[in-house]
């Protein structure tokens, strides 16, 4: 696993005055610019392809994609934009959510998709790349996500809500 890319949430500033017109003036920028998905950088971007070393960026919170901007946001449980790039969490596999099979895929997909947003938002972590392959077969880059030395595809795996990637997909209903 060689590529690691490290995120950290910015430090948030109290403002002296309560007026809160500061968290106004936020949420204005990110309702503004977000075009429904929270999870832009603000202090600028290092594309995805220069993440050969260790790099640190503040970052504004994940959010489910929707609508047709995708910058940074999770499609589902094992997918998310990062930097305008498609991601594939490539130690795990989740339930769909877009093509579910069955009703309890889809509750159990929502389940994953939810969680990993909470995951990815809870700190810094790292992206690191998957041995032998750097893209699947749709292009979507190949990462394994990282917090303290654990995988947060581990965390759902042991939550229940995911599975160990073993190189192809099996049904769940």
């Amino acid at each position: 696993m060689g590529d690691v890319v490290k995120f950290h949430k910015p430090a948030v500033r109290q403002s002296k005055s309560s007026d809160g017109f500061g968290k106004t003036l936020l949420a204005a920028v990110v309702i503004a610019f977000g075009g429904g998905c929270a999870g832009y950088y603000l202090l600028g971007d290092i594309p995805l392809a220069k993440a050969a070393a260790t790099i640190t960026k503040p970052l504004t919170a994940y959010g489910v994609c929707s609508g047709s901007v995708r910058y940074h946001c999770v499609v589902d449980g094992d997918t998310m934009w990062i930097d305008g790039q498609k991601v594939r969490i490539a130690d795990i596999d989740t339930p769909e959510v877009s093509e579910p099979r069955c009703a309890s895929e889809l509750a159990l997909g929502n389940k994953a998709t939810t969680r990993l947003v909470e995951l990815v938002n809870a700190g810094p972590f790292e992206m690191k790349a998957w041995p032998g392959r750097d893209e699947d077969k749709y292009g979507r880059k190949l990462r394994v996500l990282v917090r303290d030395g654990r995988s947060l595809g581990d965390i759902l795996v042991s939550e229940g809500l995911s599975r160990t990637w073993t190189g192809r997909r099996q049904p769940w209903c």
